[in-house]
């Protein structure tokens, strides 16, 4: 059985991402470091929260697509800060995370 946190964890950080950045342009996001410092700390969350399954459920964790590229992700946002393009995390908000809520939804349910 996975425990629950893990799942819970990463559903709550991307419903959360979610209700930050709704009805807001990539402008707006460039512009407001309040947003993107909460956007990017949801992100963090998500990926440390999928490495841990990784790591508790492997088989389980692998119903879950780009896992390592998530998990790449937010190493990509802890350490390399500097060089975070605002323009890949507003395209992961809107092409990558409605996928992922998704799974974690069913996984959820499960």
């Amino acid at each position: 059985m996975i425990p629950r946190p893990i799942w819970w964890d990463a559903k709550t950080a991307a419903d959360a991402i979610v209700a930050f950045t709704v009805n807001r342009p990539l402008e707006e996001y460039r512009s407001n470091l309040l947003l993107r410092s909460a956007v990017e700390r949801q992100f963090e969350i998500i990926g440390e929260a999928l490495n841990q399954l990784s790591r508790v459920a492997p088989d389980l964790a692998t119903q879950i697509s780009d896992l390592g590229r998530m998990v790449a992700f937010r190493n990509i946002l802890i350490h390399g800060y500097a060089v975070v393009d605002d323009e890949i995390v507003w395209g992961a908000i809107h092409e990558n995370l409605p996928a992922l809520r998704t799974k974690l939804e069913e996984l959820l349910v499960e």
